[in-house]
C-alpha cells in the first residue's frame, strides 16, 4: 500500500480541491453522530465531479479506501473516517438548476437540505423528505441513508423522490443512472436476472406487509431492479451508505408545499395509547403523525393538551385538522394554526435527537437503536415489549418518532465503556433485532444500518439475501474500496466504539457529551433565537463549530492523532475563535459548554508557561482597574491610556481599553449602612446590588440608574464597598482558573452571609456567578448560596416588586440580547418588563462579536466584525430613527459604539430616564 505521504502528494498533483492529511483535518472526521470512531488517512475536498473521479482513481491505485461524507450527521457510523474521507460540503454544495414546471431540481451532494427548500419556496414547492437535521444535513447524505423525516407519511423516503443520479465508482468510472439498465455497471443485469425469485420473495421478511415504506435496512431498494418495478437503478442505489460509489449530482422531485398547514396535537393517557391510535389517523390524509411521551417533552413545552403522551398531526388545512380531532379518541386535543406556535412545538421534536441523550438523572443516553420500524398497526404492541426488554436489561430510553409509519427513535443509557456494559449492549441489540423482526419490522427505518446494525441483517433477511447484497456491492465495487465495514461484510457492532479511547476523567466525560447532531453547523439563526455557533457561521469551517472543537478535544484526549496532549497547537487554534458566548450551553441539544471546555484547555495549555499578553492585560482587567482607582489618579492614567496602546490588545481597535470613568460607581453613592451590618435583620425589600468591574470602573451611570429604579420600585438597595468583590469572569475566560478560584474565595470572604437577593447588572457576571462560581468551588457551600441568590435586574423587579409599574416609554427598541443572557439566564423577565414599559420591538439575537476580551485580542477583529454584521449591525441600520438602543452587556454596548457609531444603554438607564424627577432621584 502507498504511504500516506506519497498518497497525499499524488492527490495534490491530480486534484484542484484541498488535500489535507494533517492531524486536525483527520481528527474532525473520525466520528459522525454515532457511537463509532474510525481514523482516516486524510481528507480531500473535491471541487467537482472530475476531482471526485481523480481522487477515486488515485485511491484505487494505492489500495486506500474512500468514505464520502456530507454533514456528518449519520447515526450508525457510516460517515466515520477510514482511508480517505471525501468532504463533499466545501465545494460541491450548489443548487445547479430548478425546473418549476417539471417540479424537479438538480443538486450537488453537499447542498444542505434547507438551502434547497429555501430556493424552491418562491415556486410553492418543497422537497418532501425532511429529517430533523434539515438545517445541516446534505442531499448526498440523504441519498446515502435514504432519509425520510416527519413528512414521509405524505411524501415518502428520499428514494421516492430521486429520479436520476450521477455516480462515480471506486477507480473513477462515471455512471449516469435513472430507470432502465442504461449506465449500470457491468454484470448487474446478469446478477438480477439470476436472482429474480429471491428478489420477489426474500426482500420482504415474514410478517412484513407488502410495500412497507420503512424497509431501509441493507440494500432495501434492491427489488426496485425487478422488471415489473421498472428497473429503477437510481432508486436501488439510494440507501447504499457510500458503499457503492460517490453521488456527484442528483435530479430530485419536488412537491407542492402546503400553503396553510395546521398542527393538531392530541393528548393520550400514555405512550402505548398514542401508538395504538396512530395508524387509525392515516385515512384522514395527514402530512405527519409524530409521537412523543412526557419523559422526553417535559414540562416546558408550550400549548400541549392534557395527557402523558402526544401525537403531533400536521394536516393540509384547518378543516381537516378539526375533523381529525373530532374523530380521534384522545384525552384532550388542540389545534395550532399560528405558525410561530407550530414552530415552537416542532422545535421540541427536531431537538429530540439531542434532548433524548440527556437522562432525567443527569446521565447520558446513546444512539445504537435509533430507527427501527414496525408496521404502524403493530406499534403499540411493539413498544410495550420494547419497554419490557429495556427493563429486563436494566436500561432506560425515551422512544419517540414517526408513529404514523411505525418508525421509533430512541437513545438508551448504554454503558459503552466497561466490558460488562459493552457485552450488555451486544446482547440487548441481538434480542431487540429479534423483537423487531418478530413484529414484521425493519432494523433500520430511515438512517441506515452502518456499523450499528449491519451485523444483524441475517436476522431480518436471512443468509441468502445477505449473500446477494454482497454480490450487488461487488458488481459496483469489486475492489471493496468504498466505505468498507458497512452493510456488507460489516464490522461487529461492538467494535470501534468512540468511548474506548478516552481516559476515565470528568473532562473526558464532558467532551463525550457531543453526540454529533451538528445543530452548531447550521447557518440559520432560528429567527434570532440561536447564538450557537457564531464563529462557525462566519468561517464555515468545521473546526470552528462546537462539534468540531469537541471532536478535536476528543482526539486530544485519545492521543492517537493529536499526540501532544494539552499542548496541542491544533486544539489551541480551533479554540482561539471560540468567543466564549456559551450559546452552545443552551442551543446545543445536549448542552455542550465549549466556553467551559476552552477555559479548562487554556488553564492546562499554558500551565507553567508565559501566557499571551492579552491574558495578563484583559484577563487581569479587574485588578488593573482597581489599581488605577486606588492611585486616585484616574484622570492622568486615563489620558495616558488614550495615547499609548496597551500591550496585548488588538491594533485594529486602537490597542486601547475603553475609557475609564472619572469616579467609580460605589464612590459616587451617598453613604449608607454597610451591607454586612444588616445581617438577617435586613428588610424584606432589601437587595444587594453587585458592583461588577464594568459597572464599577467603566459604566457607573448604569449602576446609578439601577439604584434609582430599584428604589423607585420600593426596594432598599445596599452596595458592597471598595471594589472587593469580583465574579472572576475575565480570569475564567482566559483560562487562569487558579487565579479565578483565589478571586472568588476572596469575594466570598468579603461578602460573608448573603441572606437576600444579589442584583447583578452585567449579564456575563451574573452568568459567571450562577454557573462558573459553583463549578470552580464545588466544596464551598457559600458558592452555591451566592449562586442561588443571584438575580438579574429584571428578575429582581419581577420577583421582589411585582406590583411596581415601570414608566411608560412608548418607543421602538432595538439592540442586543447578551449571549450569556440567552444561554444561562434567560430573557423572559426582560421581555415582560419591556412590554410593560411600552418598549416595542425585538433585540437582536446571535452574538455582538466583541464577547468580553475576544474582540480586543490580536487577530480577532475580522471575525468580531463579521459576527456583528450577521444580526446586530443590520438591525441598527434598519431601526426607526427614534428607536432607543438597549444592550445590557458592556461588551455589546462597546461593540455598538465602535462599529455602529451610536450609544446603547442598559434597560436600567432607559427606565431611570423615564422616571424623570420622581421617586429615587438624588442617587
Amino acid at each position: 500500500m502507498t504511504s500516506p505521504g506519497e498518497l497525499e502528494r499524488t492527490l495534490r498533483e491530480n486534484l484542484r480541491g484541498e488535500v489535507d492529511f494533517g492531524a486536525a483535518a483527520r481528527a474532525l472526521t473520525t466520528m459522525d453522530a454515532s457511537n463509532y470512531r474510525r481514523v482516516p488517512v486524510g481528507v480531500v475536498a473535491p471541487r467537482d465531479a472530475d476531482d471526485v473521479a481523480a481522487a477515486l482513481s488515485v485511491c484505487a491505485g494505492a489500495g486506500v479506501p474512500v468514505v464520502p461524507r456530507g454533514g456528518g450527521t449519520s447515526i450508525a457510523g457510516q460517515a466515520t473516517g477510514v482511508g480517505v474521507v471525501l468532504d463533499l460540503t466545501r465545494h460541491m454544495n450548489g443548487l445547479v438548476s430548478v425546473d418549476p414546471a417539471a417540479r424537479t431540481a438538480v443538486v450537488q451532494p453537499g447542498l444542505v437540505l434547507d438551502r434547497l427548500r429555501d430556493a424552491v419556496r418562491p415556486y410553492g414547492l418543497t422537497f418532501g423528505p425532511d429529517p430533523s437535521t434539515h438545517s445541516r444535513c446534505t442531499l448526498g447524505g440523504m441519498i446515502g441513508n435514504n432519509a425520510c423525516g416527519a413528512h414521509s407519511v405524505a411524501w415518502g423516503t428520499t428514494a421516492d423522490n430521486v429520479t436520476e443520479l450521477a455516480v462515480t465508482a471506486y477507480g473513477g468510472t462515471a455512471h449516469r443512472i435513472s430507470t432502465g439498465w442504461s449506465g449500470a455497471p457491468a454484470g448487474l443485469r446478469d446478477l438480477i436476472a439470476g436472482h429474480l425469485g429471491l428478489l420477489r420473495t426474500g426482500m420482504t421478511p415474514a410478517g412484513m406487509p407488502p410495500g412497507f415504506s420503512r424497509r431501509i435496512s441493507g440494500y432495501g431498494g434492491l427489488d426496485a431492479l425487478l422488471p415489473e418495478h421498472g428497473v429503477q437503478l437510481a432508486r436501488a442505489f439510494c440507501g447504499s451508505e457510500g458503499t457503492l460509489g460517490v453521488v456527484t449530482e442528483a435530479v430530485v422531485r419536488l412537491v407542492d408545499a402546503p400553503r396553510t398547514p395546521v398542527l393538531a396535537v392530541l393528548g393520550y393517557a400514555d405512550e402505548s395509547a398514542a401508538a395504538d391510535a396512530a395508524a387509525g389517523l392515516l385515512p384522514y390524509g395527514p402530512l405527519t403523525v409524530e409521537g412523543m411521551a412526557e419523559d422526553l417533552v417535559g414540562g416546558g413545552a408550550p400549548a400541549l393538551p392534557r395527557g402523558r403522551a402526544w401525537l403531533f398531526v400536521e394536516m393540509p388545512d384547518e378543516g381537516g385538522a378539526r375533523a381529525l380531532v373530532r374523530a380521534a379518541d384522545a384525552v384532550d386535543a388542540t389545534v395550532v394554526t399560528d405558525p410561530a406556535g407550530q414552530r415552537a412545538l416542532w422545535r421540541i421534536r427536531e431537538d429530540a435527537a439531542g434532548t433524548a441523550t440527556r437522562m432525567p438523572g443527569g446521565g447520558m443516553a446513546w444512539p445504537g437503536w435509533e430507527d427501527c420500524a414496525v408496521p404502524p398497526v403493530r406499534l403499540g404492541a411493539y413498544l410495550r415489549e420494547f419497554r419490557a426488554l429495556l427493563a429486563a436489561h436494566g436500561l432506560r430510553g425515551s422512544p419517540y418518532g414517526h408513529f404514523g409509519e411505525g418508525c421509533v427513535h430512541v437513545r438508551i443509557d448504554f454503558d459503552l465503556v466497561s466490558a460488562a456494559g459493552i457485552a450488555r449492549f451486544r446482547d440487548f441489540s441481538g434480542e431487540l433485532a429479534d423483537l423487531v423482526v418478530a413484529h414484521g419490522g425493519s432494523l433500520s427505518g430511515e438512517h441506515g444500518d452502518g456499523q450499528a446494525r449491519a451485523e444483524l441483517l441475517p436476522k431480518m433477511y436471512g443468509a441468502e439475501v445477505v449473500r446477494l447484497f454482497g454480490a450487488y456491492k461487488d458488481v459496483w465495487d469489486p475492489a471493496g474500496g468504498m466505505n468498507p465495514g458497512m452493510l456488507v461484510r460489516p464490522a461487529r457492532l461492538d467494535e470501534n466504539l468512540r468511548f474506548a479511547v478516552l481516559p476515565p476523567t470528568p473532562f473526558a466525560g464532558e467532551v463525550a457529551r457531543c453526540v454529533g447532531v451538528a445543530k452548531c453547523r447550521t447557518a440559520d439563526t432560528g429567527g434570532g433565537a440561536s447564538v450557537m455557533c457564531p464563529s462557525y457561521r462566519v468561517t464555515g469551517e468545521e473546526r470552528h463549530s462546537t462539534r468540531g472543537r469537541a471532536r478535536l478535544l476528543h482526539e486530544m484526549l485519545a492521543g492517537e492523532i493529536v499526540t501532544d496532549g494539552w499542548r496541542s497547537a491544533e486544539v489551541a487554534e480551533a479554540l482561539d475563535l471560540c468567543l466564549g458566548c456559551k450559546g452552545c450551553r443552551s442551543d446545543c441539544p445536549v448542552g455542550v459548554d465549549m466556553a467551559a471546555y476552552k477555559a479548562e484547555f487554556l488553564h492546562r495549555h499554558w500551565a507553567g508557561r508565559i501566557r499571551p499578553l492579552s491574558h495578563y492585560t484583559l484577563g487581569g482587567l479587574p485588578g488593573w482597574l482597581r489599581l488605577i482607582a486606588g492611585l486616585r489618579a484616574a484622570g492622568a492614567v486615563d489620558a495616558l491610556a488614550r495615547r499609548v496602546p496597551v500591550p496585548g490588545l488588538d491594533r485594529d481597535r486602537g490597542g486601547r481599553l475603553p475609557e475609564l470613568a472619572r469616579e467609580p460607581f460605589t464612590r459616587s453613592l451617598p453613604a449608607t449602612p454597610a451591607f454586612e451590618a444588616r445581617g438577617p435583620g435586613r428588610s424584606p425589600g432589601s437587595v444587594m446590588l453587585w458592583p461588577d468591574t464594568f459597572t464599577e470602573y467603566l459604566a457607573p451611570e448604569t449602576g446609578r440608574a439601577a439604584v434609582r429604579v430599584l428604589r423607585a420600585a420600593g426596594l432598599d438597595v445596599d452596595v458592597p464597598r471598595g471594589g472587593t468583590v469580583c465574579c472572576g469572569l475575565t480570569y475564567v475566560s482566559t483560562g487562569r482558573l487558579d487565579r479565578a478560584r483565589k478571586v472568588l474565595r476572596r469575594t466570598l470572604d468579603a461578602l460573608g452571609d448573603v441572606p437576600g437577593p444579589v442584583v447583578v447588572l452585567e449579564p456575563s457576571c451574573a452568568a459567571a456567578l450562577r454557573t462558573d462560581l459553583p463549578a470552580l468551588l464545588p466544596d464551598d457551600p457559600r458558592a452555591a448560596r451566592l449562586a442561588a441568590a443571584v438575580r438579574t435586574f429584571t428578575e429582581t423587579l419581577e420577583e421582589y416588586a411585582p406590583e411596581w409599574r415601570p414608566p411608560r416609554l412608548d418607543r421602538a427598541v432595538v439592540g442586543q440580547t447578551h449571549c450569556h443572557q440567552h444561554a444561562v439566564l434567560g430573557d423572559g423577565p426582560d421581555r415582560r418588563l419591556r412590554e410593560r414599559a411600552g418598549l416595542v420591538g425585538e433585540l437582536s439575537g446571535g452574538c455582538c462579536g466583541l464577547a468580553g476580551n475576544f474582540g480586543f485580542e490580536p487577530g480577532h477583529h475580522e471575525v468580531s466584525v463579521a459576527c456583528a454584521e450577521e444580526q446586530l449591525l443590520p438591525s441598527l441600520r434598519e431601526a426607526p430613527r427614534d428607536a432607543v438602543i438597549q444592550a445590557d452587556g458592556f461588551s455589546c454596548r462597546t461593540q455598538i459604539a465602535q462599529l455602529g457609531g451610536v450609544r446603547a444603554r442598559h434597560l436600567a438607564e432607559l427606565l431611570a430616564e423615564g422616571l424623570g424627577d420622581g421617586p429615587g432621584e438624588g442617587v
